[in-house]
């Protein structure tokens, strides 16, 4: 793994142990620690150590914070610094040499027509209470109350947060159709499918009788995560750019999980070319600790002090270790080199389909990738595109393929309408040798899966 001798592994009851008083003190609510039963005690760029001596490829990167995979050398050495110079590690939301290297590298990676005129403000250190601080900002700004968000988003899990996500029962959000290839909600895809998508939401909100209160604000995913790895079509960006715009909506890009990189772009906003009224912006620029900021442009800052706030808003070991990271990606280019390695995991992975009617879809940008498992006998699959009957979502196998991973050696998670989305976010130091491994032992385990005599009987009690 590239870090000093590893120690013995702990005797088997020591592992099970662990695992059997977490069940018993940790709250129903846990949710990684269900599917995936290890204990990591060491861990160097892509690979875990578990408590039992397993070693596996992290595909999971902490959910996408982990832009350089565990424990970087620039990034300990920056924790180090901190600690070591006796510089305070709780002020508030006071100024300090750490927190100005992190807004100068942060701002120096932002698109220059967005940076030239922003404000940042940080928040409390997860990404969900930097949504909750941007529909503030918003309603603040503009002196409406209601919000536009997509189906199938995900924002958090905060009240506000969630709210806006496509899980929310008790629905005070205006909710829009998000453009999908493989699912579209109205049968077509492709990019007439993202244009309906786009008519709709300009009708709805020209419509007097539409029902939409007045907005405050529009809040999307360049990728939609959870919500199956769906990219958004550049076309389709520009033109909720363009609708916002025209209605002085301000749009808000929610890059919690894009950002930093991860879709082949230092931001996945860049690759459809507009500039957002607001970033709401954490995961990787913590560089693996906790830090969330809302970047936004200099005319919506019209709060008054302590309009949003935070006990832990100057988190400075994790603005030290974020500017580490954030330059790291920059000067090495990694956001390149996503877009590369990506683009040939995903090719790799789709050349499985030819073999396995299981994969509805390989779709994702970068190294944001979602493989998508269905069930061909109960439907006949097709590209999504022609209006056609998609087969429908197979959950029972995809957790059957995310445990034959985990036996390999591979964690991966699972996302989707449906939870039938294997997800894939490897960090972005992943080598050529372990895209091959990653992509090798998934194929390995979804044959394993789709082996399984218990299969036919599971998927049929699961509908």
């Amino acid at each position: 793994m590239g870090v000093t001798e590893p120690a013995p592994p702990a005797p088997p009851s020591v592992h099970e142990g662990i695992l059997r008083r977490q069940s018993l003190r940790e709250s129903a609510a846990r949710t990684y620690a269900r599917s995936l039963p290890i204990v990591p005690v060491r861990a160097r760029g892509m690979t875990i150590e578990g408590a039992d001596g397993r070693r596996y490829l992290d595909c999971l990167s902490g959910a996408g914070t982990l832009a350089l995979g565990h424990n970087h050398p620039v990034v300990l050495e920056a924790i180090k610094k901190v600690i070591d110079s006796g510089a305070p590690l709780h002020v508030l939301d006071l100024a300090t040499p750490v927190k100005d290297a992190f807004t100068t590298e942060l701002f120096a990676t932002l698109p220059p027509q967005f940076a030239d005129n922003a404000r940042i403000q940080f928040c409390g250190p997860a990404g969900t209470d930097a949504v909750e601080a941007a529909f503030k900002l918003v309603r603040a700004a503009t002196g409406r109350s209601g919000l536009l968000a997509f189906t199938g988003a995900y924002h958090g899990m905060t009240a506000g947060a969630l709210a806006a996500s496509g899980g929310a029962e008790d629905v005070r959000v205006t909710r829009l159709p998000f453009p999908q290839d493989y699912r579209c909600p109205f049968g077509i895809g492709g990019e007439r499918g993202a244009e309906v998508a786009a008519r709709w939401t300009e009708n709805l909100l020209d419509d007097p009788k539409g029902g939409a209160p007045a907005p405050a604000g529009m809040i999307l995913e360049p990728v939609q995560g959870e919500g199956g790895v769906n990219p958004a079509p550049d076309g389709w960006m520009r033109r909720m750019r363009e609708i916002t715009a025209a209605r002085s909506i301000p749009l808000i890009a929610d890059e919690v999980q894009t950002g930093v990189g991860r879709t082949g772009a230092f931001w996945a906003v860049q690759h459809s070319g507009i500039v957002p009224d607001v970033m709401v912006l954490s995961k990787a620029i913590g560089g693996s600790l906790p830090l969330a900021v809302i970047v936004y442009r200099s005319e919506l800052d019209t709060w008054q002090p302590g309009a949003h706030a935070g006990t832990f808003r100057g988190n400075q070991l994790a603005m030290a270790a974020g500017t580490a990271t954030l330059a790291y990606v920059r000067e090495n280019r990694l956001a390149e080199r996503a877009a590369t390695l990506g683009a040939c995991m995903l090719a790799r992975l789709q050349a499985l389909a030819v073999d396995h009617p299981c994969i509805g879809d390989v779709r994702g940008r970068g190294l944001m990738i979602g493989v998508e498992l269905v069930d061909p006998q109960a439907g006949t699959p097709t590209d999504g595109t022609d209006g056609g009957p998609e087969a429908p979502p197979d959950p029972v196998l995809a957790s059957a393929v995310q445990q034959e991973c985990l036996r390999r050696g591979l964690i991966v998670e699972l996302g989707g309408r449906h939870s039938a989305v294997v997800r894939l976010l490897p960090p972005l130091t992943l080598t050529d040798e372990q895209a091959t491994a990653v992509v090798e032992r998934l194929a390995d385990a979804l044959e394993a899966a789709e082996r399984a005599p218990h299969r036919r009987t599971m998927t049929g009690s699961a509908r």
